[in-house]
């Protein structure tokens, strides 16, 4: 079949607009017990929602996907092994913040990586 020049660049731009997608912004958490001990009761609130997990056995990590309504600081809570809540304040998110949040549960804190994002 002999297609004419116009039909394949049409063809040929419809085929690359539809493989370039659309990109929503997002934050990829993950949250990581680096500690000896399992961890329990975790929740995370962020500006319009919240996801949790009930426990993390050490070196165990959990993966959300989330969208930022709004803007605020990202919050966590969880419970340790010796039954201590704990209340952690982290990073401010913007509503357009898009990448990783690794949430590291260790021994010596909580670590947000990173520890800030850039406002729009």
């Amino acid at each position: 079949m002999n297609l004419p020049h116009r039909c394949v660049s049409k063809l040929a731009l419809g085929f690359a607009l539809g493989t370039a997608g659309c990109h929503s912004a997002s934050i990829n958490a993950t949250l990581i017990n680096a500690t000896g001990t399992p961890i329990s009761l975790i929740q995370v609130d962020y500006p319009s929602a919240s996801f949790g997990v009930q426990t993390l056995q050490p070196g165990e990590h959990f993966a959300y996907r989330f969208a930022v309504q709004g803007s605020g600081p990202i919050k966590l809570d969880y419970t340790d092994a010796a039954h201590h809540d704990h209340k952690i304040i982290g990073p401010t998110l913007r509503e357009g913040n898009d990448g990783a949040l690794r949430i590291v549960l260790a021994d010596d804190g909580v670590h947000w990586d990173p520890a800030s994002f850039p406002s729009h």
